[in-house]
């Protein structure tokens, strides 16, 4: 693929954008090559969990704004899904049944920030910066972006970065729960796979499972709803023959 490398070791994918003059802007060829990845990834049977970063020195620099200016001309719904088409590149990752790290090694920005949203744990090198960006180019956030920043960080952390554009280094991001750990950028990319392959000593449907049910906990409609939901899953998992004593 052109503007997209997969690197695998011991159930672990990372896959790195590679559109270095872009600073890894999202482009319809780029999304096409997440897309079919993840599609690759997850039925090859092997790869428990992915990190997801980008080609120094940045992470993911946003969308390819050509294709914005042919939303404001877009009238049926047709159309405005034909122009954020590119919102895929995130969603799909988000989609995926796979634990999802994002080894955030510079800007993120605007889509890019949706991209590290987008995974399940964020971790930021020391030149992370996320920026939200939407608001100081004169555009509304699209894509989920308030939506998952907002469940991340909370509400006013949430308006502090879109409605007042404040960037968030990595430092401030794990303050703020942004991500999960800083480290310094030479021992990022480890830092992620080293927690990714945690998660891969695990059966690749259990961790579906336990993913689903993460998404799933916010939205029970309460603490009992919660428990039967768990309790169907635990009793399905102890059914797989993988349950044992010791850890």
């Amino acid at each position: 693929m052109e503007h997209v490398r997969v690197e695998s070791d011991h159930g672990v994918a990372v896959v790195t954008l590679v559109d270095v003059e872009r600073r890894n802007a999202m482009t319809g060829l780029m999304v096409d090559e997440i897309v079919a990845t993840f599609d690759a990834l997850e039925s090859d049977g092997s790869t428990a969990a992915v990190v997801v970063t980008g080609e120094a020195p940045a992470f993911c620099s946003g969308a390819d704004v050509s294709s914005l200016g042919a939303l404001s001309r877009a009238v049926t719904d047709e159309e405005r899904r034909s122009v954020t088409s590119i919102y895929e590149g995130f969603l799909r990752v988000l989609r995926s049944p796979r634990p999802t790290i994002a080894a955030v090694n510079g800007a993120a920005v605007g889509a890019g920030m949706n991209l590290a949203l987008a995974c399940d744990v964020r971790i930021a090198g020391t030149s992370a910066r996320f920026d939200t960006r939407f608001v100081k180019i004169g555009l509304h956030p699209g894509g989920g972006h308030i939506w998952m920043l907002e469940r991340a960080v909370g509400p006013q952390a949430a308006a502090a970065m879109v409605l007042f554009g404040v960037p968030v280094d990595g430092a401030r991001a794990a303050e703020i729960g942004l991500a999960w750990s800083c480290h310094p950028d030479d021992e990022l990319l480890d830092a992620a796979c080293t927690l990714a392959a945690r998660a891969a000593r695990a059966p690749v449907a259990l961790l579906a499972r336990v993913k689903s049910t993460l998404r799933q906990a916010p939205w029970q409609s309460d603490f009992e709803a919660a428990i039967a939901t768990e309790v169907a899953h635990q009793a399905w998992s102890l059914g797989q023959g993988w349950f044992k004593t010791q850890s």
